[in-house]
């Protein structure tokens, strides 16, 4: 009997994750108006509002996991955060360079975010933000208006970022409010240092037990991220997995190159609470 019910609780595991990652949207663009840009343009988005509440909020814990100390907001902060979210919706996103409209919708998701956990605040983890049956969130409510489109959070994310960008490094910038999510940065994006960043949120991320970890018989787990988006890694597990160990440090490579395959796939989506 012990024997049938953990089988049928494995059973129910792998069918609860097939159906999180056929309910995940496909990178599709959302309107080719979302694809324009200016790229000799000089314009540049005050995120200092964003920046000062990054600074004042996201915290390190003893794991490296930042986290936001969602309690201790200020009405005054909040409210800040809110006109800085009401100031970005009049952005011109068309007249920026490629590299500001990346910092633009990177800091646009992440501050949304904040905000839909500060509205439902407190709360257990932002999957409890739902309406109901088949919900797995808040990622498709309407969030945001930008260029005169009502945009959710998947928007931005799998109908604006993922096809005009192309860059899978997005995915270790932008921040679910989940523990077993990147981190969000403790700063606002800025195109000025746009490819440093990525580039060390990346290495962050993969070499963190969160993104990469090995078991003492040298079986790999992955962050779920790596199945959910496959497709923006590479063609295939094994080019995922060539893909990480070129990010790797010497010993997690190693680790990686003795293995062909990846044993399981996990996430933490409890709150990333301070």
């Amino acid at each position: 009997m012990k024997k049938f019910l953990l089988i049928s609780l494995l059973m129910l595991l792998g069918a609860c994750a097939s159906i999180e990652r056929v309910a995940l949207p496909q990178s599709t663009l959302l309107a080719p108006s979302f694809a324009a840009y200016e790229e000799t343009s000089q314009a540049r988005v005050d995120h200092a509002p964003w920046d000062e509440f990054l600074q004042n909020y996201v915290r390190e814990d003893v794991q490296g996991i930042n986290r936001v100390a969602y309690e201790t907001v200020t009405e005054a902060d909040r409210a800040r955060l809110q006109n800085y979210l009401a100031e970005l919706e009049d952005t011109d996103v068309n007249a920026l360079s490629r590299d500001e409209q990346l910092a633009f919708w990177i800091n646009l998701y992440n501050a949304e975010t904040v905000e839909v956990i500060l509205q439902s605040y407190p709360v257990a983890s932002i999957r409890d933000i739902n309406d109901g049956f088949l919900s797995f969130g808040p990622w498709d409510r309407p969030v945001t208006t930008v260029g005169g489109r009502s945009l959710t959070l998947n928007d931005i994310e799998h109908r604006i970022i993922r096809p005009v960008f192309k860059e899978p490094r997005i995915h270790y910038a932008l921040n679910c409010a989940a523990a077993g999510c990147p981190n969000l940065m403790d700063r606002a994006w800025r195109a000025a240092t746009l490819e440093r960043d990525l580039t060390e949120a990346e290495h962050a991320y993969v070499n963190s037990f969160r993104g990469v970890s090995v078991a003492p018989n040298g079986s790999l787990t992955l962050s779920k991220i790596y199945i959910w988006f496959q497709e923006d890694f590479g063609a295939n597990e094994a080019d995922v997995l060539r893909r990480l160990q070129g990010v790797a440090e010497a010993e997690l490579a190693a680790a990686i190159a003795a293995q062909s395959r990846v044993s399981r796939y996990q996430y933490d989506w409890s709150l990333n609470e301070f």
